[in-house]
């Protein structure tokens, strides 16, 4: 019997109202990288998975250092959000109704439970990473899918941080670290890849 080939799946991590231009963890850059994942998306059509980020209900509900977090942006907990702040931001809702939805409680996308089961169901060997934030839920699940030995893609222009010098040094580190297991990629390049039946 052949063995089937690993595939690519595309992760676009966090793309919520609460982290657009508008919302209470605004990142302005969103905006400007929403049509290279929506781009993604048509690529990986079948073979994407969304992430949320799911506040604790209170500060009182973590443990450590996160209960000190969560008491910094009390308004931002479950008690206080507004409900429709979680949700995935319309420009790509419509991908993301076709999608599974993974909610996490933790910067690292492998921190959603039903992430795993998804990845491991479909053979993926390499991971296309879009969304937010560069250097931190990205930089997060980067660094988690490497030791668990996927193949990892960042898609340069279809990452976003709130901190332009964070963002920067993520990318930094990005490009020239884990050569073996890490690659940039632009939008363009992945999606004529995707095209060729490179990935």
């Amino acid at each position: 019997m052949t063995e089937r080939r690993a595939s690519a799946f595309h992760l676009c991590l966090d793309m919520q109202r609460l982290f657009s231009p508008h919302g209470a963890w605004a990142n302005a850059w969103m905006a400007g990288v929403l049509p290279n994942i929506a781009a993604i998306c048509e690529s990986f059509a079948g073979r994407t998975v969304f992430t949320r980020f799911i506040p604790a209900p209170h500060p009182d509900a973590e443990i450590g250092t996160w209960r000190g977090y969560y008491r910094r942006w009390s308004t931002l907990t479950l008690e206080e959000i507004d409900a429709d702040e979680l949700a995935i931001v319309d420009e790509l809702r419509p991908y993301a109704a076709r999608a599974p939805v993974a909610d996490k409680r933790r910067f690292s996308a492998f921190a959603a439970p039903a992430l795993a089961p998804i990845l491991n169901g479909a053979r993926t060997g390499t991971l296309v990473v879009t969304g937010g934030e560069t250097d931190m839920c990205v930089l997060a699940t980067v660094l988690e899918a490497i030791d668990r030995g996927y193949r990892v893609l960042v898609v340069e222009d279809a990452v976003c941080s709130s901190s332009d010098p964070g963002h920067e040094a993520a990318l930094t580190i990005y490009r020239s670290r884990f050569a073996e297991q890490l690659g940039l990629v632009t939008t363009r390049e992945l999606v004529e890849q995707v095209a060729a039946r490179a990935l």
